[in-house]
């Protein structure tokens, strides 16, 4: 019997053709694992290169080229890549990802995309000139709208003062003088702080004394032009006062609240100034039209006397035919001039004009390069006479008055005007003077009285070299009529000022005892004589006036030094001052002039 071969066994077989099969598999399975992930890697990619789009380079260049860097060293991930060495500002390109496959690495990792700004845009040379100019423009509107609504508050409050100051505004020359005030007031706001600090004793006197110095140099001076000539040593005084008190520990707080008050103080002084001269402008609307007009009647009259104007003014106007065709031209100092101008602003005179004139400033204004700007009053001369016929040779005693060296400057005050009459201040107007306005002096300058008590020749010790006959009467001030046409034409002013430079002046007193020769040389062969009962003379100091007489002139002169507002005044001839004293004033209540 054949023997059965033996059977093989097919469970190994299976085993190793299953270990063949998975070998295949798995390395596919893998493959198609990555490129899936690859692919995936891929997409994000491309979709953060859609969203983001990077700067150009020369749009980075006008960026601030500065990157700060954590102070690790380290890159943030939400930060651009340093710059390399070597680089001016400029990014270097991106690297591009290598997204083949990575047999040692697993799925790449994403990094956020940096956060990038939008580049400051910056201006080309023509637009920021024209930006620059842009802006002038909107502050050069802003101040004009404010300069317009200024306009409008002072008009309602001031009315037309507002427009008139703007008009009439000058330019002052005054820069250190406001320069001065500047270091006054952060001198006044230091010093209280200062006075309190312990061991600044000396800080404190020094700041006292240059406050003290400021305010004397300030209170005297209006313009640079006043200001003394060492004003710059005064200057670094108070700069170095005030830098030394700056470096001391002091509250700022009281600084700051004492310059507020005083800033406050200051306001409050320009708002009254303001008003104050609103009002005076006010005063002068009214009758300004008259001052300049040749056709009414005009006076002038020199003064730091109110009440003694004040008499002069009403007795000529209440015993005047047509007062309201009266313009009254007052003459006074820079000290007196608010004084005289509030005075007659409370009072009126029958319709009559007036107008105070500050001469000082007047005089500074029309004639700038005159050196005598201080206004005097008519002088008085006190003249014995002796009489050679008789054997005793008594003496008697005569008061002169004269013109003073500022009545030679009326013409160039009033150059619109013909024709004026001059009054001195302590006269009495007793009757109409109408007549005075119709005279023909022919080519004659000064009507005035007489006073042939002395002649020129028995005083020519006075009057030097200059011709001029010796038979001529002196003549008086007080009520005289000036021709200002015929004053231009024969130019005494400038006969004047050429008779002033040959007199010798040491001082005040030799100047105005200069107005005797001056006076009557200036006016020699220009004289008028007036009728001698227009004016009696002598209420001053004669005794023996009777009161017939006084009555019958058309004015009284009290020429002398016995002025009838005075105390020492002659009694008996006060009354005829007083009886035009204006009574109804309530200042006049505290004013000694009343019986």
């Amino acid at each position: 019997m054949k023997a059965t071969p033996p059977q093989r066994r097919r469970g190994p077989r299976v085993a190793v053709l299953a270990l063949v099969l998975c070998s295949l598999l798995v390395p596919l399975a893998i493959l198609f694992d990555h490129a899936s992930s690859s692919g995936d890697d891929v997409t994000t990619d491309e979709r953060r290169r859609q969203e983001v789009v990077l700067p150009s380079i020369d749009r980075v260049v006008r960026r601030d080229p500065v990157i700060r860097l954590p102070v690790g060293g380290g890159v943030r991930q939400d930060a651009p890549k340093k710059i390399s060495n070597g680089s001016s500002g400029v990014l270097p390109q991106p690297k591009q990802i290598d997204r083949r496959p990575s047999p040692s690495s697993t799925k790449p990792k994403v990094l956020p995309v940096p956060r990038t700004e939008p580049p400051k845009a910056v201006m080309e040379p023509n637009r920021q000139v024209s930006e620059v100019a842009n802006d002038r423009k909107r502050r050069d509107r802003g101040a004009k709208a404010d300069e317009v609504e200024n306009a409008k508050a002072c008009q309602l409050e001031f009315g037309s003062y507002c427009l008139w100051s703007t008009e009439h505004k000058v330019m002052m020359k005054d820069s250190i003088v406001k320069k001065l005030k500047d270091q006054l007031f952060v001198a006044r706001s230091y010093y209280p702080s200062i006075a309190k600090l312990e061991g600044q004793e000396a800080l404190s006197q020094e700041m006292k004394q240059n406050i003290q110095d400021h305010e004397r140099i300030l209170s005297a001076s209006a313009v640079d032009a006043d200001l003394p000539s060492f004003i710059n040593k005064r200057i670094l005084e108070m700069e170095h006062t005030i830098a030394r008190a700056k470096s001391c520990t002091v509250d700022c707080h009281n600084v700051d609240k004492k310059l507020l008050q005083i800033l406050d103080m200051t306001e409050d002084e320009a708002h009254f100034h303001m008003k104050q001269s609103a009002f005076l402008y006010n005063l002068d609307v009214s009758s300004a039209h008259k001052f300049n007009t040749p056709n009414h009647k005009h006076y002038v009259i020199l003064s730091k006397n109110v009440l003694a104007a004040s008499v002069v003014i009403n007795s000529t106007v209440i015993n005047s035919k047509d007062p309201g065709n009266n313009v009254f031209h007052i003459l006074t100092d820079a000290q007196n001039f608010y004084g005289m101008k509030y005075w007659f602003a409370r009072n009126s005179y029958k319709k009559s004009a007036l107008h105070v004139i500050n001469y000082e400033e007047t005089i500074l204004e029309k004639l700038p390069k005159h050196s005598m700007r201080e206004m005097y009053l008519p002088e008085e001369f006190r003249v014995l006479i002796r009489d050679t016929e008789q054997l005793t040779e008594k003496a008697r005693m005569e008061y002169l008055s004269l013109f003073s060296h500022s009545h030679f400057f009326i013409p160039e005050i009033f150059k619109d005007l013909k024709k004026v009459i001059v009054l001195d201040d302590d006269v009495v107007i007793q009757r109409d003077l109408s007549f005075l306005w119709n005279l023909n002096m022919g080519d004659k300058v000064n009507g005035a009285v007489q006073f042939c008590g002395v002649r020129l020749g028995q005083v020519r010790n006075l009057l030097g070299k200059t011709k001029y006959d010796p038979k001529s009467c002196a003549w008086m001030s007080g009520v005289n009529v000036i021709n200002l046409e015929k004053w231009r034409k024969h130019k005494v002013t400038e006969n004047y000022l050429q008779l002033l430079k040959q007199v010798k002046r040491t001082d005040e007193a030799s100047l105005r005892a200069a107005a005797f020769p001056l006076s009557l040389l200036s006016f020699r062969h220009l004289i008028y004589p007036l009728d001698v009962n227009l004016t009696l003379s002598g209420l001053g100091y004669d005794y023996g006036i009777e009161q017939e007489v006084a009555w019958s002139y058309a004015s009284l002169h009290y020429n002398g030094n016995m002025k009838p507002w005075l105390e020492l005044g002659i009694p008996d001839y006060r009354k005829y001052w007083r009886r035009y004293l204006t009574r109804e004033d309530q200042f006049m209540d505290e004013c000694n002039v009343n019986p």
